[in-house]
């Protein structure tokens, strides 16, 4: 065990105790992979309308399977071929921005979820986002 604290150690904790910085509870972080159950669709390539239904059929099938996380991925839509058609707004009808507001707008899904969030990089990142699942009750209702 080390006797003689350094100079820098000791400013750094002082730092550190007069810092209004939290520290992340790990007790409540969602991520404890014991507990997790998690599955994925990838969306590449489908259209909006098949992406949509695809996603509803996924979240509906994996609710039923008692998955708690769910991980999207939609893509960053650099290479769809909106941005060719004058009459189609670029930003709003690719799949990263289209399929969340689907599943919004749909209340037979939201309400099986419990959240909605933006995925890490390792999972995709901007392309992707991630769905919390409630659990179901044993007699399959919410």
């Amino acid at each position: 065990m080390i006797k003689d604290i350094s100079d820098k150690d000791k400013k750094d904790w002082d730092k550190f105790i007069n810092s209004d910085e939290k520290l992340p509870n790990k007790d409540l972080n969602k991520e404890n992979k014991k507990n997790f159950k998690i599955r994925s669709i990838d969306l590449h390539g489908y259209t909006l309308a098949d992406a949509n239904k695809l996603v509803e059929e996924f979240i509906n099938k994996s609710f039923l399977e008692n998955i708690n996380k769910l991980i999207v991925v939609t893509g960053k839509g650099l290479h769809s071929d909106n941005e060719k058609n004058p009459y189609v707004s670029k930003d709003l009808s690719i799949l990263k921005y289209s399929v969340p507001e689907f599943i919004s707008n749909n209340q037979n899904l939201m309400d099986k979820i419990s959240e909605i969030s933006e995925a890490k990089i390792e999972d995709g990142g901007a392309g992707s986002f991630y769905i919390f699942l409630k659990k179901k009750r044993s007699n399959g209702l919410l």
